[in-house]
Parts: structure tokens; C-alpha cells; sequence
């Protein structure tokens, strides 16, 4: 199969589960659930290429396993918080802001804003799990074994990140105050950083092949929606209004790669 006809198959079986995923929501007038689907999506272009593609059959199981391990992890983690945060204040405020402003109903907000923007960007993020799987050599070498360490840290990173501030938002006598411990003492995004390091990680392993060089897009454009766009510029603008302690966190902790803080 070629990677043209492969990456048009996958995009057809993407389209009809956000479109499922969309007439769900209609129902329940909830989108949060997207958000998993992020994750729990990526592993499902990973393992529809992994059915469809005639690759090096070691390059295939590294780069569906590893997308695997972390979107399994990730969707599992954002199903439970869902569930146990209810809907996210986030999606509600701006399809309310939408509906106001442009007269639209509901359905019409979430497709255009939620739906129809996610689906092309988790497509082309999750790039290097897809042509990455195509070419039948050259075999997994250095490059593809340094990716795969990259990515698995990336994993462990923000696994360990997000279960500290789930501890520390668990615990009542730190209503109020900044998460500055643990990992997010190095950095005030450990989830972010260790998203972007696994999927620099993926690509490098696909990077070893001609057709996954062309996978570059998919981790430059998670990259600049957790620093730019809708990853840290948004959580570090409410914070900072509900956090009077964050403008000194910000001061002293690095925005994004993990170092050592500076001195209060």
C-alpha cells in the first residue's frame, strides 16, 4: 500500500470517528470527552497503519507500541479526570462565547470549533506513527533506538507529572496555593514537556526512513500548541488570576525544559 493511499484511508476512518464522537456530544451537550479522544486517537491511526502497512516489521511494532503506551495512558487519564471534574469550564465558556456572539446553535459551535479543528490537527501530530510505518528499510538503527528512549522517557515525565499534581490537588490544605514540587519544580509544564518529547522521540525512529522524514509537521505543531497556543499560554493566564503566588513561581521556575529554578 502506498503512504498516499494509506494516509487517505486513515483520514476517512478519523472523519467518521470524530463525526461519531460529535453526534454523542450532541446528545449529551458535553465535549469534554475530546480531549481523551486526543490521545485514545492517535493510537487508532497507529494501529489502522500497523494493519495496513508493509514496513520494517520492528520500525511498525516500536512506533504502535510506544504511541500505545502513551495514548492509552493519556486517554485513560483525561476519561478519569473528566469523570471525576466534570465538564471542563474551558470548552463551555467559549462555545457560550460563540453562541452569543454569532447566533449559532450548539451543534453548529461544537463541530466548527471543537470538532472540525481537533480532527485535522490530532491527523497531522500523529503523522510520524503513520509514515513512519511505510517503508520496508533501512532496519531500526541508532537513531531510532535514541527516539525510542526519548519517547519512553517522555512517558515516564509526564506520567510521574501528572500523578504528583493529582496528589496535590487531592489534598485539601493546598487549596489555593501553586503546585512547586516534585517535577514541577523544573518545570512548570512537566505534562507538556514530556507530550512533546515522546512525539520527537516517535519521530526521530520514523525519521529513519525517507517516507517518515515527511512526519516532521506532526511534532513542530504539537510543539507550538503546548508553548503558543492553546497548551501553556492558557493555563499560565488563569493561573496567574486565580494563583497570587504564580507571578513568583513563573519568575524562578522554567517555562517548559525541565532545569534547575532559579533563586527566590
Amino acid at each position: 500500500m502506498t503512504a498516499l493511499t494509506l494516509v487517505a484511508t486513515n483520514a476517512a476512518i478519523l472523519i467518521l470517528l470524530f463525526l461519531l464522537l460529535w453526534a454523542i456530544c450532541l446528545q449529551t451537550r458535553d465535549v469534554t470527552p475530546v480531549d481523551s479522544v486526543w490521545a485514545l486517537g492517535m493510537v487508532a491511526m497507529a494501529g489502522t497503519t500497523f494493519i495496513q502497512a508493509d514496513g520494517d516489521p520492528t520500525r511498525k511494532a516500536l512506533l504502535f507500541g510506544l504511541c500505545a503506551l502513551w495514548g492509552l495512558r493519556l486517554g485513560g487519564y483525561m476519561l478519569w479526570r473528566w469523570r471525576d471534574h466534570g465538564p471542563d469550564r474551558r470548552y463551555q465558556v467559549m462555545l457560550g462565547r460563540a453562541q452569543e456572539a454569532k447566533g449559532w446553535g450548539f451543534a453548529r459551535a461544537t463541530l466548527v470549533l471543537v470538532f472540525a479543528t481537533q480532527a485535522p490537527m490530532l491527523f497531522i501530530v500523529c503523522l510520524p506513527v503513520q509514515l513512519g510505518q511505510v517503508d520496508g528499510g533501512p532496519p531500526v538503527g541508532t537513531l531510532g533506538m535514541i527516539g525510542a528512549g526519548m519517547a519512553l522517557c517522555g512517558i515516564v515525565f509526564e506520567s510521574i507529572g501528572d500523578w504528583q499534581l493529582t496528589r496535590f490537588r487531592k489534598n485539601l490544605a493546598n487549596a489555593g496555593q501553586v503546585m512547586d514540587r516534585g517535577l514541577w519544580r523544573y518545570t512548570r509544564h512537566p505534562n507538556y514537556f514530556g507530550d512533546a518529547l515522546t512525539w520527537w522521540g516517535l519521530f526521530a525512529i520514523a525519521a529513519e526512513t525517507g517516507t517518515g522524514l515527511w512526519a516532521l509537521p506532526g511534532p513542530v505543531l504539537l510543539t507550538w500548541t503546548l508553548m503558543k497556543w492553546s497548551g501553556a499560554p492558557t493555563i499560565e493566564g488563569r493561573m496567574k488570576r486565580k494563583k497570587p503566588g504564580y507571578d513568583d513561581y513563573v519568575r524562578r521556575t522554567p517555562a517548559f525544559v525541565p532545569w534547575f529554578p532559579k533563586a527566590a
